[in-house]
């Protein structure tokens, strides 16, 4: 776990009463169980639970942003809506800011903000700007704190040639801006994103980054982050918490989860022309593809070396580097430990 940043609360923020700033937001050995019925024969259904959380336990401080990662189906999304209080735990602690969110859920909304990358909390046929206007209603935000809030995001995430688009005329990018926009408009002390980059091209994906990160420097929104694209890890937080069957197995830096799987990255390279595998210290040549030649190397060492070697000696077009998915870097953390 990360020391205790400064911290610091966005204007209009509430206080967190009889709870520690280390721990903003707390899981005590929290469960969920679905009952799910299967069709075993013409009259007969089988009932068995599916423990989609499994005595999980952690904890954040205020202003941490926090990546919360793992493979389909390994929890992420049954915790959030449990922080959000969407979902009740079926056994456990869990706390946001001192309040319980299945029994306080109508109060906490006022502090937090959700984001799901794959749903939209947008009025589908209105105006972007009425999705705005509806929320400044619902929370109601002081008018001149909405206006300052609407200015700066539409500022930041470019939104202001898209007000009078109906959302439904958004392409995903776009409306993925919506969408943190809205979230934002409220002041939340607490910013859950899942998948929050999902299907967007490169420069959007920038956008939403650059956005976040001066959120959490300006403000110090606490952000717990879900997303199956490493680099938005690697870009935006410090901590990363990786989930799977419901348990957690690993808190701690980036490069320490790349150390504890012993994980490689690959180093795209494109040269005018075809040539025999290059050869570089610290990495090597794992395909090659006419012109185009891929090398593996250690995740926890910079690709710097190698992409100043290989400029100073061979014919560079182009290169670029790939991270390793989130699955690979899980199933190589349990076969180091001899787990099946």
């Amino acid at each position: 776990m990360t020391g205790e940043p400064e911290a610091v609360a966005g204007p209009g923020a509430l206080a967190a009463p009889g709870a520690p700033e280390a721990d903003f937001i707390v899981l005590d050995r929290v469960e969920k169980v679905f009952e799910v019925r299967r069709k075993t024969g013409f009259l007969k259904r089988e009932r068995r639970e599916v423990r989609a959380v499994d005595a999980l336990s952690f904890s954040v401080a205020r202003g941490e942003m926090v990546g919360y990662i793992g493979p389909n189906g390994a929890g992420k999304s049954t915790t959030i809506k449990m922080l959000t209080g969407i979902l009740t735990p079926s056994g456990g602690r869990l706390r946001v800011a001192g309040t319980d969110p299945a029994r306080e859920r109508r109060r906490l909304a006022h502090r937090i903000g959700v984001v799901f990358g794959q749903r939209t909390t947008l009025w589908w046929d209105l105006p972007l700007i009425d999705s705005y206007r509806l929320a400044h209603r619902m929370y109601r935000v002081p008018d001149a704190r909405y206006r300052e809030n609407l200015e700066r995001c539409v500022e930041l995430l470019e939104l202001g040639d898209l007000l009078d688009v109906p959302v439904r005329q958004l392409s995903l990018g776009q409306r993925m801006r919506g969408d943190i926009a809205a979230a934002l408009l409220h002041d939340p002390e607490v910013l859950y994103l899942d998948e929050p980059t999902i299907g967007l091209d490169v420069i959007s994906k920038a956008k939403v980054r650059g956005f976040l990160k001066e959120l959490n420097a300006e403000r110090g929104t606490t952000v717990l982050l879900t997303t199956h694209d490493l680099q938005d890890i690697e870009q935006l937080c410090s901590r990363v918490m990786v989930i799977d069957h419901g348990r957690l197995v690993y808190d701690g830096a980036l490069t320490g989860l790349h150390e504890a799987a012993e994980g490689e990255r690959t180093l795209v390279v494109d040269l005018e022309r075809e040539l025999p595998p290059v050869e570089v210290p610290g990495g090597r040549v794992v395909r090659v593809e006419g012109p185009r030649q891929w090398l593996a190397f250690p995740a926890g060492r910079s690709a710097a070396p190698l992409v100043a070697h290989i400029a100073e000696r061979y014919p560079l077009v182009d290169l670029s580097v790939r991270e390793p998915d989130i699955e690979e870097v899980i199933a190589r953390m349990y076969a180091g430990r001899g787990v099946s």
